[in-house]
């Protein structure tokens, strides 16, 4: 019989926020953070503030708020605005931090920094990153479904190797830059509004949308530890969040500075990934490049098991009288592998207007499961604030769509109308008042209801 307490030992609290750190820790948080460094120059310490609200502060929320609100997971903090939104949140977040974009963005990382470098320059990349995603993803599908005792093996061994060598990399790369700090011209938009380039920079490590699916995880394995008074679970997981985010915001620091001081090797970098190998390259020679080749190859292919593995289990509950869990597992890594082949560009600028819709309907959906003992959860005030900050979230997406249908007349005018009318949609951030207005006016009719019920 399982002994019931309703405290943790600090060697328990330490495995699960090394547990949580181990989930968010993917190839977003390096390719992300090196090429921001890269970008942001001489203005990297506002670039960084910015990144670090959206890449650590807001996940620390997400897990703090399935603790606080006392929520069994997203659907059901989602369903406090309806039934119907619970389902279509809990997909298209799940869709996205799986095999719509995280998943593929692990194979192709593990590629363009792995692989990639170590190729002559007379091959044809195309066809290679066809013939290592269809291994990958052999690979991944063939642990999916045999969940269990490979992720826990892979964790406590590829992470900490892996962590080894980014370790000694950002260290050789602080000891001996190649640029200064003061030196390097930040590039447009950092130049123009580098927190807010920062801000919005932190939206692609998923990390936000990934909090309110791994909250429940951290909830569960506390639970599993004897834990079983509801204060001291949402105590206990606020500490864990803290100390994982805590982690993950001093590599994010440490990375970023080493993309700054080495911004004269990254120039010719379309993306993080490759700016990573370059980098890595340099300071740590071939020898070290193969070391950190494997490790990133491992620790990608360690997440995107935990992905696919995560998304299936979440489909099977969720549609119960559907496909079983090994029909999800399949289609889920079939469809990661097709979508890896375009590229790790393609998918970074794809997965961008998807990410400005999102993003707003999860951070209000955060702060909403924080504040709600305010209003007792009241389903007015969900619906309000959803509503609008769903519309408005509309018009970043529109606006994050690739030139050619930005540029056509229709979508032109409407973000146009949007830049007109909605305050700092210019910044990315045209949700921030909308939202605003729907709590008030959710506010307003919890308050008149409340009065009527007094009444």
């Amino acid at each position: 019989m399982k002994t019931q307490t309703n405290r943790l030992t600090f060697s328990q609290q330490f495995f699960i926020a090394t547990m949580l750190f181990g989930l968010f820790f993917g190839a977003g948080n390096l390719i992300f953070p090196i090429f921001l460094g890269s970008q942001a120059g001489r203005n990297v310490w506002p670039a960084i503030v910015g990144l670090l609200i959206t890449g650590v502060g807001i996940p620390l929320l997400g897990v703090a708020a399935q603790g606080i609100s006392r929520s069994n997971g997203l659907q059901e903090m989602a369903g406090r605005v309806s039934p119907r939104y619970s389902i279509f949140f809990t997909c298209a977040l799940y869709l996205t931090i799986g095999p719509f974009f995280a998943i593929p963005r692990c194979a192709s990382t593990s590629f363009t920094v792995g692989i990639e470098p170590l190729l002559g320059e007379n091959v044809n990349a195309t066809v290679l990153l066809a013939a290592f995603s269809c291994v990958f993803f052999a690979a991944v599908l063939f642990f999916s479904l045999r969940p269990g005792k490979i992720l826990t093996w892979v964790g406590k061994l590829l992470t900490p190797l892996f962590l080894l060598v980014l370790a000694i990399l950002v260290v050789t790369a602080l000891l001996h830059p190649t640029d200064r700090i003061a030196d390097v011209t930040p590039s447009a938009a950092y130049a123009a509004a580098p927190f807010f380039a920062g801000f919005l920079e932190g939206y692609n490590t998923m990390d936000a949308l990934a909090s309110l699916a791994f909250g429940i995880v951290v909830i569960n394995v506390i639970r599993g530890l004897g834990v079983t008074e509801p204060g001291a679970i949402a105590k206990n997981t606020v500490l864990s969040g803290i100390f994982s985010c805590l982690f993950m915001g001093g590599i994010y620091v440490a990375v970023t500075i080493v993309g700054t001081r080495s911004h004269s090797l990254t120039v010719s970098c379309t993306n993080g990934g490759e700016a990573f190998a370059v980098i890595a390259e340099h300071y740590l020679g071939r020898a070290g490049l193969v070391v950190l080749a494997l490790t990133v190859i491992l620790a990608c292919l360690k997440t995107s098991i935990g992905l696919v593995t995560s998304c299936a289990e979440t489909f099977t509950a969720m549609f119960p009288n559907g496909p079983k869990y090994g029909f999800w597992a399949t289609c889920f890594s079939i469809f990661s592998l097709l979508v890896t082949n375009i590229g790790l560009n393609a998918i970074i600028a794809i997965s961008l207007p998807v990410l400005m819709f999102l993003f707003p309907l999860a951070i209000t959906l955060i702060l909403l499961a924080l504040l709600g003992n305010l209003y007792g959860h009241d389903t007015v005030v969900y619906r309000w604030v959803t509503g609008f900050t769903l519309v408005a979230a509309l018009f970043d997406f529109v606006k994050a769509l690739p030139k050619a249908i930005t540029e056509t007349p229709v979508v032109s005018a409407v973000i146009g109308f949007a830049d007109s009318y909605l305050p700092f949609f210019e910044l990315g951030l045209g949700w921030i008042c909308p939202a605003a207005v729907g709590l008030f006016v959710g506010l307003i009719f919890h308050r008149t209801r409340r009065n009527r019920t007094a009444a």
